[in-house]
């Protein structure tokens, strides 16, 4: 049962391949105003310079790999036999046959899938054996407590992953050169902070590479990790973050520091929450009223549960991964 589970798994992430590429292929076809495609070019060439000299997280993504001939017959095959898979009438039994010949065959050819029936995903948390998560600030208002944040960090050696709005940006760039400096991971959290759900492709990548361009030309640093404002995503939205060379973030544990019930109930929100696991992404902010203060219980709560606290840019996987219904980023070798 185990093996024919096993076998299931690898017929979807096939699907799903495909899936991928079709939309690939149409996304190609359409023509984007902006950013030029040679500056998202140049952009994530410089994101595989300073990943090989240990200095950042990311990776191009695979919709942005050259497929080379031999990777064109081989996605070219995958798509023929999944066809005639479908029109075969015991569909299981066929399936896991010709999966089998394609996992021993084609190894390479099932990379990255975001894609779960038709949805784009975002990753809520990380399936891993390793005994970690990773807490994450959204910087869209206020600064008063960020030095204090950034103490308590420091005090208990722990990395985070700050998701900064354009506008923090702007008016706190010594903050993030700050962020930067105590080796935490720089995310994206759009320009605006606009429901993007709402808006054009164009306008899309614009609230995205917007923000980039200031943070690189700022640090120097090329940042990959998104997380739409509010929370709000649909498929365009997903895709465009990918376009642009992006890991659309979400969580799966919220503290709910913004709403002010006090240190208490983040603390008891995030270490004593049902759905803190291996591979949790946990939501705070740095502008919310208690946030600094129940930060140092938060720490030391998971960290007597024996978590260890990782960045996010640390937690994901890069390549070769697919995604559950639930937004579980799941290692696809």
């Amino acid at each position: 049962m185990t093996e024919k589970r096993k076998w299931n798994d690898k017929f979807w992430l096939a699907m799903g391949e495909l899936e991928n590429k079709i939309q690939r292929e149409r996304r190609e076809r359409e023509k984007s105003v902006w950013p030029e495609p040679e500056k998202v070019e140049a952009w994530n060439e410089e994101r595989q310079r300073q990943r090989g000299c240990g200095q950042y997280c990311g990776s191009v993504s695979a919709a942005e790999r050259s497929r080379t001939k031999k990777e064109y017959k081989r996605e070219q095959f995958l798509k023929n036999v999944a066809v005639q898979t479908a029109k075969s009438a015991a569909f299981l039994l066929v399936s896991v046959a010709l999966i089998q010949g394609i996992a021993r065959f084609l190894p390479e050819s099932i990379t990255v899938s975001s894609s779960v029936g038709g949805r784009e995903l975002p990753i809520y948390c990380v399936e891993t054996d390793k005994k970690q998560v990773a807490l994450s600030f959204d910087a869209a208002w206020g600064n008063e407590d960020t030095p204090r944040i950034l103490e308590t960090l420091k005090k208990h050696n722990v990395k985070v992953t700050f998701f900064m709005t354009g506008g923090w940006v702007e008016a706190y760039p010594e903050d993030v050169r700050a962020i930067l400096a105590d080796g935490h991971d720089l995310g994206n959290h759009s320009e605006n902070h606009k429901n993007m759900s709402r808006l054009s492709d164009e306008q899309c990548q614009e609230e995205l590479m917007k923000v980039h361009t200031r943070v690189q030309e700022l640090t120097g640093y090329e940042m990959c990790l998104f997380r739409p404002p509010y929370g709000d995503y649909d498929n365009h939205v997903i895709t465009n973050a990918q376009k642009c060379g992006y890991y659309p973030i979400q969580w799966s544990i919220d503290s709910l520091d913004w709403k002010d019930y006090g240190v208490d109930d983040i603390v008891k929100r995030v270490v004593e929450s049902d759905k803190l696991n291996n591979g949790a992404i946990i939501l705070m902010h740095n502008g919310a009223k208690y946030t600094a203060d129940a930060l140092e219980q938060v720490i030391t709560g998971l960290q007597d549960k024996g978590y260890e606290l990782v960045p996010i840019s640390q937690l994901i996987y890069k390549d070769k991964y697919h995604m559950k219904a639930d937004g579980t980023q799941v290692s696809g070798e």
